[in-house]
C-alpha cells in the first residue's frame, strides 16, 4: 500500500491507464486517490469509460494535490511538461516524480523541475495491463531509498518489477520495452507456418501463443538456461534439431538480437526535444 498516498498520472494513454488500473485492481491505491490528465477534450470523453478514477486536463491541478507523481507524456514533451508545472509552482510541494518516459534521463528531469527534485525513472511494457509487466526502475540522483520501494510499490503489482543503474536503462527499453512487439511477430510466424501445414488459424494461434508462454514460464519458473530446457526438446535426429539448423540458416539468433541493439540505440533518441 502507498499509504494513504495521492497520485496524479500526466498522461492517461495506454501504459498510463494500465498504470492506474493496475494501481486500484491491485488494492494499493484508491480509485478516489488517483487523478489522471490527457492532453484534449475529445481524449478526455474517451477515456472516462477505460478507467475508475477522476480525469482532467489540468495538469498543474492534478499535481498540487500528489504525493507521486507518474509522468506518461510523450518522451519529447516531457521536459516542456515539467517545465510548465515548475513555473506555475505545482511542484514547490516536493512530490516523487516516476517518468517513463524513454530515452529521457534523470538529471534532464530533475533539471527541468529544479534541482532539487526526487526522480526515478522506470521502463514498464504493454503487457503491465494484464499483470504479466517487466518493469526496471532506476533512481535519480536525490532519490532515497524510500522513493525507490514507492516506485517498486506500484509496478510490482503489475508484473515483474527490479531496480538497475541508469546506465542500463536504454538498452531495457530495447528489450522488454520493445520487445513484446518481436515476440508478436515470432507468434504470428509460429502461427502462419501451422496454418501453411493445414491447420485453421484460430487453432495455429493459440497453440504457439501458448507455446510461447509456456517455454517462457519454464525458464522464469525453473531458473535453468533457455539452451538447456531446448536441449531438452532436441532429441538425437528428431524433428526439432533438423528445424533449428533451419532456423540457424536464417540467422533468427542474430536477427533477434540485433533488433535489441537497434531499438535500445533508438530509444536513446527519443527524448530529444522537438
Amino acid at each position: 500500500m502507498l499509504n494513504g498516498r495521492r497520485v496524479a498520472i500526466l498522461g492517461t494513454g495506454t501504459m498510463g491507464r494500465a498504470l492506474g488500473m493496475g494501481l486500484v485492481s491491485s488494492g494499493t491505491v484508491a480509485p478516489s486517490a488517483i487523478t489522471g490528465t490527457v492532453k484534449h477534450a475529445a481524449e478526455l470523453e474517451a477515456s472516462r469509460g477505460l478507467v475508475s478514477f477522476d480525469l482532467s486536463l489540468d495538469n498543474a491541478g492534478a499535481v498540487a494535490g500528489a504525493d507521486v507523481v507518474l509522468l506518461c507524456t510523450k518522451p519529447r514533451s516531457a521536459r516542456g511538461v515539467l517545465a510548465e508545472l515548475a513555473e506555475a509552482g505545482a511542484l514547490d510541494h516536493d512530490p516523487l516524480l516516476i517518468s517513463i518516459c524513454a530515452g529521457v534521463s534523470t538529471a534532464a528531469l530533475q533539471s527541468a523541475c529544479g534541482d532539487k527534485a526526487r526522480v526515478v525513472r522506470a521502463m514498464p511494457n504493454t503487457p503491465c495491463q494484464i499483470g504479466e509487466g517487466m518493469t526496471v526502475v532506476a533512481p535519480g540522483l536525490r532519490a532515497t531509498t524510500e522513493d525507490l520501494e514507492t516506485a517498486l510499490t506500484i509496478f510490482r503489482p503489475l508484473g515483474r518489477a527490479l531496480q538497475l543503474d541508469e546506465e542500463h536503462m536504454n538498452t531495457v527499453t530495447g528489450l522488454s520495452g520493445s520487445g513484446p512487439a518481436f515476440v508478436y511477430v515470432i507468434i504470428e510466424a509460429l502461427s502462419e507456418g501451422g496454418v501453411m501445414m493445414g491447420l485453421p488459424r484460430s487453432v495455429a494461434t493459440e497453440l504457439a501463443a501458448q507455446t510461447v508462454k509456456g517455454a517462457a514460464r519454464m525458464v522464469l519458473e525453473t531458473g535453468r538456461h533457455p539452451a538447456a530446457l531446448k536441449d531438452d526438446v532436441t532429441t538425437p535426429a528428431g524433428c526439432t534439431i533438423s528445424a533449428l539448423l533451419l532456423l540457424e540458416d536464417g540467422r533468427l539468433r542474430s536477427v533477434l538480437a540485433r533488433g535489441v541493439q537497434e531499438a535500445a540505440r533508438s530509444a536513446a533518441g527519443l527524448g530529444s526535444e522537438s
